[in-house]
């Protein structure tokens, strides 16, 4: 069975054009817990962020796409993109709507801190706390949250007029003494629950986004570029948790075969030279090939190869 040596390296529906012009953008990534995920992300998607060090703020990437990058708080990242100060940046859309800025989303990079689920903004209160929902909760109620605009949207919808302060970090350790409940996000619930508190609300589900400068956006040049980088990005994130899984089989054994297969997508199956039977490959999730493999030799497959995959472009 012959494998290209770069059979492993993308699995790709329809041919990209190359980049024709040196259209350049300014990106701007988001420092603090998403920093991590983001910098190994670009390193997947051959757009590896070079700097001097994890503590400089200054950054670049070998691509004629991307003029300049700096690393900021991701806070700060809707409201300087909406001002024009950068092209295109990465952060969640709890912070979007918390700015309440003018961006336009290129789509979600579907990854947070510490796993591929989103961040939810909840209310909490103590464990003994007698309230079900923010809609029992009395006039006056002292909240902490570092999003006031989100909470004060959510607070006023339910009809509750409550004192919200503004928090710097650690909003969890301040009930009950400072305040009586919280708004806070949570993406395994783990903090919440070692801090004696218990979810009574959702404002909010944030996922990482791809944000835009309408202005930038609106340049069909700078737009293409913007594209073909979250094409990248976004073939990283669809090829994670997948293999590539390619085998041979006698043509007796071919439906065999076939039936074992997961059904996600209608595999690729090409005669070999000779009438010696068929080469078959498909995609399958990583977590099922403990199973697969075995089942597909017991089927009648032989010569199974499976080769991890760095992108997928539909």
């Amino acid at each position: 069975m012959t494998v290209c040596p770069n059979a492993a390296n993308a699995f790709v529906g329809r041919d990209r054009a190359p980049v024709a012009s040196p259209t350049v953008l300014k990106l701007v990534l988001p420092k603090g817990s998403l920093e991590r995920a983001t910098m190994e992300l670009f390193d997947a998607a051959d757009l590896s962020v070079r700097r001097g060090s994890s503590v400089t703020y200054k950054a670049d990437i070998d691509d004629p796409r991307v003029e300049s990058v700096r690393i900021l708080r991701p806070q700060e990242i809707p409201t300087y993109v909406a001002d024009g100060l950068f092209d295109l940046g990465i952060t969640g859309r709890d912070w979007v709507e918390e700015t309440e800025s003018n961006v336009v989303s290129l789509g979600e990079l579907r990854y947070s801190k510490a796993t591929g689920n989103p961040i939810k903004v909840v209310v909490a209160v103590p464990n003994d706390s007698e309230y079900a929902s923010v809609s029992d909760l009395p006039s006056g109620v002292r909240v902490s949250s570092e999003y006031p605009v989100l909470t004060r949207k959510f607070f006023d919808s339910k009809g509750v007029d409550a004192d919200i302060r503004l928090s710097y970090g650690a909003t969890e350790a301040k009930v009950p003494d400072i305040v009586d409940c919280v708004v806070d996000i949570t993406e395994t619930g783990n903090a919440l629950r070692a801090a004696g508190l218990r979810i009574i609300d959702e404002i909010l589900v944030s996922y990482t986004e791809m944000v835009a400068n309408p202005a930038a956006y609106s340049d069909p040049k700078k737009r293409h570029a913007m594209e073909q980088v979250m094409t990248l990005l976004q073939g990283v994130m669809e090829a994670r948790g997948k293999v590539l899984v390619k085998l041979n089989v006698a043509s007796e054994h071919l439906e065999a075969v076939i039936g074992v297969l997961p059904a996600m997508k209608t595999p690729t199956v090409n005669e070999l030279y000779g009438a010696a039977g068929y080469a078959v490959e498909t995609v399958v999730p990583k977590n099922e090939i403990n199973i697969l493999i075995p089942a597909l030799s017991d089927a009648g497959a032989t010569d199974i190869i499976e080769l991890p995959l760095s992108k997928i472009v539909h």
